[in-house]
């Protein structure tokens, strides 16, 4: 398996934010925070998200956001209507 892990950029996308990372692997792109898999997009698109841990804390939350493009209420809707799957996301 290959795997290429970077660095999050803050929002005014100037500084790398530590223990906020995008993770590139086989299987798709994952963003973690703080050691913990929040959520992962498959090469098919689908999203799934961390069900205990998906809106842990602000920073998660503003970092989830941008790893989404989206904001917290298209997020929420999305788990509602089926399209983002809460899952157990273990690596």
């Amino acid at each position: 398996m290959r795997i290429y892990v970077e660095n999050m950029r803050s929002p005014s996308g100037k500084s790398l934010v530590p223990n906020q990372y995008i993770i590139w692997t086989d299987d798709g792109k994952r963003f973690q925070s703080y050691g913990t898999t929040i959520a992962l997009i498959d090469n098919e698109g689908n999203v799934f998200l961390n069900k205990d841990s998906w809106n842990y804390s602000r920073t998660t939350s503003q970092y989830r956001n941008l790893f989404l493009k989206e904001t917290l209420a298209e997020t929420r809707k999305k788990i509602k209507d089926g399209t983002y799957k809460l899952v157990n996301l273990r690596w």
